[in-house]
């Protein structure tokens, strides 16, 4: 599976909204619901392996051993996984990249965090060295052409947005195919970073480790050069309360009757159903699993 696909989205006119997907049914269900590119989190990746934060706990080696297990399900839509920081210095970003692109993804997402990921938002998150953080996306652009990269920075909860507009300059400068100033939500700063990287596309993160963010339509958000939106854990955390529920409804009533669940043949047509051993799978009409 190429970066084609990824950069073209990147360089349309239009917003194009990323979820995230953590395993192969939940790839297999953003392709049926009609994305052109989905999303793996490291969060989302060390919460499930691990059950630990997202704090430097899951590498580059369990990304891209996850991204094999859910790339088939896609069936060519494109993948962009987290790569933090490269997992070291630029060689080793290249490696990371190298392992993504044997898993089968397009693109990546390269911060410029020091020390154990946090979210921007966060009290305490600190800046490498922009040169530093060039070096990597350059090594990349250069020795890794087949896969996007998305040059992530944070500097603008430590250092404000000219710090943010500086660092991205720099990161499409050494060969980024588009930035992700994280913590930017305005349409007036948004604005000014499109203003200051004509033709520089922009990404946004919808997580919901950022708080309440601003309510900006597609076309707010096109006007000022924002081409993915990424909604990295919203189908992980909407899965989670789901099970709450149901484990709760078990705990209390001895049964789930009463929680909204999907249907049995929907979940076999999903993993690939034995029409010998599930005769009824064959006849679920198209979108049941919504």
């Amino acid at each position: 599976m190429s970066a084609d696909e990824l950069r073209a989205l990147l360089r349309a006119e239009t917003v194009t909204h990323v979820p995230g997907v953590y395993d192969p049914i939940t790839a297999a269900l953003a392709v049926r619901a009609g994305h052109r590119a989905v999303h793996l989190s490291g969060a989302a990746v060390s919460a499930l392996m691990l059950g630990q934060p997202d704090l430097g706990f899951v590498h580059a080696t369990q990304i891209a051993d996850r991204a094999n297990t859910l790339v088939p399900a896609l069936r060519g839509v494109p993948l962009l996984a987290d790569a933090d920081t490269g997992y070291g210095n630029p060689a080793y970003a290249v490696w990371t990249a190298l392992a993504y692109v044997r898993a089968g993804i397009s693109g990546l997402h390269l911060q410029d965090q020091a020390g154990p990921e946090r979210s921007g938002h966060l009290a305490g998150t600190e800046v490498i060295d922009a040169g530093l953080a060039a070096a990597k996306v350059k090594a990349l652009a250069a020795e890794v052409p087949e896969i996007a990269v998305i040059a992530r920075t944070d500097a603008y909860g430590v250092n404000g947005l000219d710090e943010a507009i500086r660092r991205c300059r720099l990161f499409a400068g050494a060969g980024a195919d588009a930035v992700l100033p994280e913590g930017v939500d305005t349409p007036g700063e948004l604005a000014k970073i499109h203003a200051a990287l004509p033709g520089v596309p922009i990404v946004v993160n919808r997580s919901e480790a950022g708080g309440n963010r601003p309510s900006l339509t597609d076309a707010d958000l096109a006007e000022v050069g924002v081409r993915l939106v990424l909604h990295p854990m919203a189908a992980l955390l909407a899965a989670l309360r789901a099970a709450s529920l149901t484990y709760r409804a078990i705990a209390d009533t001895g049964s789930a009757a009463g929680v909204d669940r999907m249907p049995w043949a929907a979940f076999t047509d999903l993993v690939g159903p034995d029409d010998a051993l599930d005769p009824d799978a064959r006849y679920v009409p198209g979108r049941l699993e919504t």
